[in-house]
């Protein structure tokens, strides 16, 4: 196993984003889910490697207020993640490449081709339809999390939340600042996804709602079930070999 390389690109507003890099071929970008990070969504487990045994450059951003990369206090505009992924395309002046994200990186994956970016495939992992069309829900949830910490205690629907984003060592102002920031997204233009694209589910993932109603509005989509929860899915070595076999063809 190769240990993947810690780069840096600075985003147009000069937020510093960790880029972890491992592999050599084709780029695939891969954004990670809330309060997580490239190392615990995409390295730890195995994927990344399994992905760059396959034959790909694997570029694995931290989200800004996430992992590795910078945490700016203040206000951000509402699409900053979309802007930071292609600012991070940019620096790496990618032509063909392929894009997946988990959970709000699906999320961003899927704002970001409906804002425009043509990956050449799209694999979009632990999101479901009532993920998208109830955004403001999950971001009043975890919202709540942030402003209760402290007093968030076992038992409380929070309280998992609570743990990650303490085991994670997020910074919580940020994160408010970043979750605040953003809208839902668009689901009027779905026919904009013109690319193969693969909804991949852990069996027992309710989280972000039902995959199988995102697969039947996406014009071009596939659905595929591993083992997991929405938090323990990553972690399958089921999600490695299905991201191979769909972006490997």
């Amino acid at each position: 196993m190769t240990a993947p390389l810690l780069e840096h690109v600075t985003a147009a507003d000069g937020t510093k984003l960790a880029v972890h890099r491992t592999g050599a071929g084709k780029p695939i970008v891969l954004l990670h889910g809330l309060f997580s990070s490239a190392e615990v969504n995409w390295i730890k487990f195995g994927t990344a490697q399994m992905l760059a045994d396959a034959g790909f450059d694997v570029i694995m951003p931290d989200l800004r207020a996430h992992g590795l990369s910078e945490a700016p206090h203040g206000e951000y505009a509402h699409n900053v993640l979309v802007d930071d992924l292609r600012d991070v395309i940019a620096h790496y002046r990618l032509g063909a490449f392929d894009l997946a994200g988990f959970s709000l990186g699906a999320r961003t994956s899927l704002n970001a081709v409906l804002d425009g970016l043509r990956p050449e495939r799209l694999a979009l992992v632990g999101m479901g339809w009532e993920g998208l069309i109830g955004w403001d829900k999950r971001i009043a949830f975890f919202v709540d999390a942030i402003d209760r910490f402290d007093e968030i205690r076992m038992g409380d629907a929070a309280f998992f939340a609570k743990s990650f984003m303490k085991t994670q060592k997020v910074d919580r102002v940020a994160a408010r600042a970043l979750l605040t920031s953003m809208q839902g997204t668009d689901v009027s233009n779905l026919d904009a996804v013109t690319m193969p694209t693969k909804v991949i589910n852990g069996a027992k993932d309710q989280d972000n709602g039902s995959p199988h109603t995102l697969v039947e509005k996406l014009p071009n989509a596939s659905f595929a079930e591993i083992p997991g929860t929405h938090m323990s899915c990553v972690s399958e070595p089921a999600l490695g070999q299905e991201l191979v076999r769909f972006f490997v063809y």
